[in-house]
Parts: structure tokens; sequence; C-alpha cells
């Protein structure tokens, strides 16, 4: 992982000065919301343990490397006092294209370069008076929605996620974490109230209770985190997500005062069918997809879910693009496109009022 220090400067004037400043600057840099918190352990740092315990991580190793960083910001940066929390609206509207996004992967660029540069300068800025200062997207060991709670940026729904007053589900955030000593903002307030709508709307059972998420089940975690065979089990319950899932987000009535995104780079773009990126090579994947979320994913993993898409919701117009894949060099491609073929073939007759071949 980078470095993302910035080397001590000069001596600080005073805190409610400089929490102004920061705010200030913040909001000029483009983004949306910015709460200030006290540097101490997560609230819910032994929460993060259990779930760990638990095996609801899904047994994804870097969520295990780094867990004494996660719950004691001192191991981050020694002689943090403050964390500085923004977040920035993605908002996009309704899903584009065939086969559905999770809306953080609609744009043209991935959140983590949009929010990288600006929260450089943020962190510039706070050394400059004489203060040590980290920054970070959501890559290092910090558990960024407690501070986000914490500071007042908004509260952590049943689904685990957070949620804004101003902007609904639709927020991704970065933290700096300071020597600097802020004055701290007051923690946002819980506001799901009885509603389970979130738990209701998951379509695989993930939200095993209210703010505990079983990663194990998730659709975001088996067509995003998962690069192997996704189990037949999982496949029909998938549909026609094609990277990752938005359902137990959607569904909060707090989305009511969700707004677009000012930032041009959330903007969603529309994605050619699904056969015919089912017949790109790494080139066309890399070409199309660099700089944005999905190309993390790769291209074999990534026309896994395509072919997993086809086979929920493709006819025999998609026959031929799978059968085509059968012959993939990826053997990961070739499998989920077989069982592709088994699911349109099970079902044309339904679907074309035609006898069986």
């Amino acid at each position: 992982m980078a470095d993302n220090t910035v080397p001590q400067a000069q001596s600080p004037p005073l805190a409610n000065d400089r929490a102004a400043e920061i705010k200030t600057l913040a909001l000029q840099l483009g983004f949306d919301v910015v709460g200030i918190t006290s540097a101490r352990s997560p609230q819910h740092a032994a929460w993060f343990t259990q779930w760990l315990a638990q095996g609801f991580h899904a047994g994804l190793a870097y969520m295990e490397r780094r867990q004494a960083e996660r719950v004691d910001p001192q191991r981050v940066l020694p002689g943090a006092r403050s964390v500085v929390v923004v977040g920035m609206n993605y908002y996009s509207g309704d899903p584009v294209g065939p086969g559905r996004v999770a809306r953080y992967a609609q744009g043209q660029l991935d959140y983590h370069d949009v929010l990288a540069p600006r929260l450089a300068t943020l962190a510039a800025r706070i050394c400059a008076w004489g203060a040590e200062a980290r920054w970070y997207v959501d890559t290092g060991p910090v558990l960024e929605r407690d501070f986000a709670e914490r500071a007042g940026v908004g509260f952590i729904g049943k689904h685990t996620n957070l949620i804004s007053r101003r902007y609904g589900n639709w927020l991704v955030l970065g933290a700096v974490l300071t020597t600097l000593d802020l004055p701290a903002d007051p923690p946002a307030r819980n506001l799901c109230g009885r509603c389970t709508r979130c738990l209701e709307a998951c379509p695989t059972g993930a939200i095993v209770a209210p703010f505990q998420l079983d990663a194990r089940r998730c659709i975001s975690f088996w067509t995003i985190e998962w690069r192997g065979r996704i189990p037949e089990e999982w496949r029909i319950a998938i549909g026609d997500r094609l990277f990752g899932c938005d359902d137990c987000l959607e569904v909060c009535p707090w989305n009511r005062f969700a707004q677009h995104a000012a930032a041009a780079e959330f903007r969603p773009r529309a994605l050619p069918a699904l056969t015919e990126m089912l017949t790109w090579d790494d080139r066309q994947f890399r070409e199309f997809f660099q700089h944005t979320p999905i190309f993390r994913l790769k291209r074999g993993p990534f026309l896994r879910n395509v072919c997993i898409v086809l086979g929920n919701c493709g006819d025999s117009a998609a026959l031929p693009a799978l059968e085509r894949a059968l012959h993939d060099p990826d053997p990961l491609v070739r499998e989920h496109a077989e069982w592709a073929i088994t699911q349109v073939r099970t079902r044309r007759p339904k679907l074309h009022s035609e006898k069986p071949p």
C-alpha cells in the first residue's frame, strides 16, 4: 500500500478556526459532506472483532491482516487526535444498460481515484499547520463508517451501510487521520426506527439480523470480491445483477432525499450488449473498463458474471455467444457458459412458445 503520510510543517493556530477552514476547503474540493470526530477507537470495534470471529467476512484476508489497526487508530498514525471524514454523493438515478451494476461503479472513474487527490490536498493543508496526517478512501485499515457516524456525517443503517439524511444511501467516504487536535462534531443519531425494509429486500438473506451482514451470502461479495467459481446455489439468486447489488440500499426510505451527483465522474455510461462483451479479449476488456471499479475484477470473473446474467435472463438469441464462450481460454468462463446454456435451453420453450428441439 502506498504511504499516504504527509510530512510535518509549521505550528498550528486555534483549533476552532482550523476546523472551520478544513470544512470550507473540503466543500470547495467537491466533497458534499464533512465532519470531525476524535481518533479514539471506533465505537463498533468489538462488533468488528466478533464479525470476523463469526466468519462473516467470507474469508477476505485483507480484513484479518490489519485487524489491530482497524480497531486502534494509534497503530495507523501514532499520536492521532482527530479524524476528518468526508463524503461524496454518487447517486446516478436508475441503472442503465443490460445487467444491473451497483451505482457506485456505473461512472467513468473509480471513486478511489475521484476522492484520492482531494483527500491529499486536504491532508496537505492540515500538515501545513504543523500536524501529521494520513488519508484513506476505503483501502486502508480504518473503519470509516464508524468515524462517519461519530462525526455526524450519517448513521449506520440496519444493512450496515451509512445513511445520510441529506443524500440517502449514496455516499462514498474518505478519512484523514491527524495529530491535530480539532473540536469534534456531534455524532449522528440512528434513525432507522422500526423499519426493516433492507432486511426484507435482500435477495439472499445476507442481512442475518439488524446491523449484521454475512458476506458469505451477499451478492456483492460473489460478483465483486470472489474471483473463482460461483456455487450453483447462488447463481439463480444473482438474477440480472452483473456487478454488485443495491437492493438493500434502494428500498431505504431516506432515499427520498437523494440528489443526482454533482461530480461528472459519477455520471453513468451505458454498457454494450452482454453478448458482445462475452466476445471480448483482455485488451477489449481493459480498454473499456480501465480506471473503473469493474476493471479490478478482471476479465475472467467479469465474463463469468455475464454468463450468469445471460443464464438467468437471456433467451435463445444469447445461445450463439454462449456457445462460442464454451471455447474461451479461461476455464472459469467456459464452466459458467455451459451452465448458462442449460438454463436458457431449459426455459426456451416457455419463453418462445416453441417446441423443444
